[in-house]
């Protein structure tokens, strides 16, 4: 039995796996060390963890986790079940190369694209030889709303919603439109511009913006919340 950790921008989510099954994922604000004791307790079989962080986390968790039988912090020099060819690999978020290779776990045989909607929109490229090969990061959604806010000087923040209008005819609905229908040009665009240059294209989105997507794009996608976690489970199966 594995946990797995994703310290996120914005949250952190935690896991808890069964011979590559997700039994319990649980979103906090913070995983505090006195959380590990507790998960411990009510998981006795938990032996081994991995953890992936895109910031800096308390060194007092870190030494919780390294009494775990096996503990590895995701870094560029972890093995992977993937080639990873990015050019600076020291640089590449721990995530990405996390849900790649979650992706590739479930769908070995394809060209992967998959979309991490999350703080960021990251759009990654995986083959069907199980090569990394890069991608883009955009914008996320809360992120644009919150830059059209700060950058201007009177336009005011406003909140991801529902909204199926092409266009406002308010400021607030301006925005609405702006945002939410951009992201979705761009999403259906950039698939439109994957699957032109890789054939037999599976496209995989994840992430907490994922639902937003739902009944939205012109192209079809497989969602998969649980991502980065199976891939950080696999990376740790790899490295036994």
């Amino acid at each position: 039995m594995n946990l797995v950790i994703d310290i996120g921008n914005t949250r952190t989510k935690f896991s808890v796996m069964n011979r590559g099954e997700v039994l319990i994922t649980v979103p906090v604000d913070e995983l505090k060390p006195e959380h590990i004791g507790l998960l411990k307790h009510e998981y006795p079989d938990l032996q081994k963890a991995i953890l992936c962080s895109v910031k800096d986390y308390p060194v007092a968790l870190k030494a919780e986790l390294e009494r775990f039988e096996k503990f590895i912090e995701l870094n560029e020099s972890t093995p992977l079940p993937v080639k990873n060819l990015y050019k600076t690999p020291g640089t590449l978020g721990k995530d990405r190369i996390a849900a790649a290779v979650g992706a590739f776990d479930l769908y070995p045989e394809f060209n992967l694209l998959i979309i991490d909607a999350g703080t960021a929109i990251t759009y990654d490229i995986v083959n069907a030889s199980g090569e990394f090969l890069g991608g883009n990061i955009s914008p996320g959604i809360e992120m644009r709303f919150q830059a059209l806010h700060t950058f201007t000087g009177k336009l005011p923040l406003v909140k991801r919603q529902p909204f199926d209008k092409l266009f406002g005819t308010i400021t607030e609905e301006a925005i609405l439109a702006g945002v939410q229908n951009g992201v979705i040009f761009e999403v259906d665009k950039a698939i439109d511009t994957f699957k032109d240059f890789y054939k037999n294209l599976k496209v995989i989105i994840t992430g907490g913006n994922a639902d937003f997507f739902d009944n939205k794009l012109k192209n079809s996608f497989f969602v998969h919340f649980n991502l980065i976690a199976l891939g950080l489970n696999r990376i740790l199966e790899h490295n036994e």
